[in-house]
């Protein structure tokens, strides 16, 4: 299956709106190489500002824009976007409820060889709890395209999560509606709710359980907030255990979603696969996520634990 960067998806999908809307202007913090901006900065240079190492000043020159009537989309890692500008974007952007549009790239522990100090394992939780604040984590590049259109058509701050590596394209997913979650594959032994790149990794655990004799339901819930009350509802009442897989630390993030929302409604047994309180290290993508036990071979041991309990 095809392979692509989401960032690069994010900066060609900005040229495409750039096109289309006079209104969209773009800013990056020193990362627009990285972040992909760039792509949009040679296209309309009167229409992008690099604030330099500056993530606070951004934030709050974007909802200054956004107040204008501008739709600004603004871009960093996601250590920088979500922890160093915090203030800005609680106080300016999110009580303002400005069209502000925060793409973060490099988030989780996929960053890599950067180590510890820029993989954001707990910007989803910095988030999440802040009023009008969407997120969204697409699974992989063209739902990263749908997440940016469908942020620009819809008022309000969002916060689309993106990754440093490339991540396979899943072939059978449905059109990306915010605020709704995919099904995936069908099962009945135990539901397996992922985000982002785990995506993936819960698809290809799905298909190594089958040769167990277990059937799982897979379900991509990309977006974070608002979360899809009623799916996980209807996996809880189908399934008596459900397993929750995120590049992110467990508090906070998807699994503490999924947890509210199930002991309000439809209390099931809730387990977990993310980062267990602990920082991150260097070392490739796929090192660490074997280490961390993210990968497609943990995410099915972990559900066989589970189903055979």
């Amino acid at each position: 299956m095809e392979q692509l960067y989401a960032r690069d998806v994010y900066g060609k999908t900005l040229i495409e709106l750039g096109k289309k809307d006079s209104r969209v202007v773009v800013g990056d913090a020193d990362l627009s190489s990285s972040t992909r901006t760039s792509l949009f900065a040679r296209e309309f240079p009167e229409r992008f500002f690099n604030f330099g190492i500056a993530e606070q000043n951004m934030m709050a020159t974007a909802a200054g824009l956004a107040s204008c009537g501008k739709i600004v989309f603004v871009s960093t890692f996601a250590m920088f976007a979500s922890a160093r500008a915090l203030g800005q974007v609680r106080n300016t952007v999110c009580y303002n409820n400005l069209n502000v549009k925060i793409v973060a790239t490099h988030a989780g522990i996929t960053v890599g060889e950067d180590g510890s100090s820029h993989q954001a394992l707990e910007d989803v939780n910095f988030l999440r709890a802040i009023p009008n604040m969407h997120i969204v984590v697409p699974a992989d590049a063209p739902q990263a395209r749908e997440a940016v259109i469908a942020a620009y058509q819809t008022e309000g701050p969002f916060y689309i999560r993106l990754g440093r590596s490339k991540v396979t394209t899943i072939e059978n997913k449905n059109k990306f509606i915010l605020g709704k979650g995919d099904i995936l594959e069908e099962g009945k032994d135990i539901a397996i709710i992922a985000c982002g790149l785990l995506v993936n990794e819960a698809l290809v655990a799905g298909e190594l359980l089958k040769k167990k004799g277990i059937s799982a339901t897979v379900a991509n819930i990309h977006t974070i907030k608002p979360i899809d009350v009623e799916m996980i509802i209807m996996l809880a009442k189908k399934h008596k255990n459900i397993l929750v897989c995120e590049e992110h630390q467990v508090t906070g993030g998807l699994f503490s979603a999924v947890a509210e929302v199930t002991s309000r409604n439809c209390p099931v047994k809730v387990e977990r696969i993310g980062m267990e309180d602990k920082f991150g290290q260097s070392g490739s993508p796929a090192q660490l996520l074997e280490f961390y036990g993210f990968n497609a071979d943990s995410i099915a041991k972990k559900a066989e634990s589970i189903v055979r309990q």
